[in-house]
């Protein structure tokens, strides 16, 4: 089936499968694309400029060239902490976790020089300041609590999952609740040193060994994972909202003259 430009012009495609498209002869100018999925797509005489994409890049060819690692050597030269974030062992996992902690309460620090209203405002569409920090609790309740150290419902009331996860059974959403940042913050130094103690447990060994699946709904959902690759998950959330948050901190300090 084929449909006219004229037709579907600055109109919302939300919850959509466009698998297998063509698109010919089309013009997406000014449009944007969030939370999409863009595997395997080939591209030939596009035009391409003034374009801002913020995701993950794997096997990115552009005119015959891989940019991906390219990308990634600059982000890692530009911030030396970034290639911290993926260790090989115990000790690289726990020198990373002490850095993160560290940076997050550089970060929090900022946060406090501002009107905490401020902390529930949104930058173009994003989590605000205290939304990125209940998301980050349930992270590590997800991948740690749960995924590793196998409770079937570690949540705590104001965990926040990312937008698209499905309704679960038992995973709180609550996007409404205004909690003040202590409030959050309390959560988060609990967590935190949850995954302190994990780390001070954990041999070369058991870093290496696969998770137990936890039965009932959640997430993850009831598989086994290696323990290594849920503590990267979480490394990577930690490491990668950081930066949106000091981002997003800095528009909202330039916008109240701080």
């Amino acid at each position: 089936m084929s449909v006219g430009l004229a037709t579907v012009a600055g109109m919302e495609f939300e919850d959509a499968d466009l698998r297998d498209s063509s698109f010919t002869r089309v013009d997406l100018s000014g449009s944007t694309f969030r939370g999409v999925g863009l595997h395997r797509v080939r591209m030939v005489g596009v035009e391409l400029s003034d374009v801002d994409v913020q995701g993950e890049l794997s096997n990115v060819v552009l005119n015959g060239v891989d940019v991906a690692p390219l990308v990634e050597a600059e982000l890692c030269r530009r911030d030396p902490d970034r290639a911290r974030m993926r260790p090989a062992g115990l000790g690289g996992f726990r020198a990373a976790w002490d850095l993160l902690e560290r940076r997050w309460d550089e970060t929090v620090s900022r946060a406090r020089a501002l009107d905490p209203a401020l902390l529930h405002e949104s930058v173009g569409g994003e989590w605000s300041f205290v939304e990125t920090l209940r998301h980050l609790v349930f992270a590590t309740d997800a991948w740690v609590r749960r995924g590793i150290q196998g409770d079937p419902a570690p949540w705590d009331p104001l965990d926040l999952p990312w937008d698209d996860m499905p309704d679960t059974p038992g995973v709180p959403r609550d996007r409404g609740v205004r909690p003040s940042l202590d409030e959050v913050l309390v959560l988060r130094r609990d967590r935190y040193a949850g995954v302190r103690a994990l780390l001070d447990s954990l041999t070369e060994e058991s870093l290496s060994g696969m998770t137990t699946p936890v039965p009932g709904p959640g997430w993850p959902p009831s598989e086994s994972f290696p323990v290594r690759e849920c503590l990267l998950v979480v490394l990577n959330e930690e490491y990668s909202h950081r930066q949106f948050a000091e981002r997003d901190l800095a528009v909202l300090a330039a916008a109240s003259g701080k």
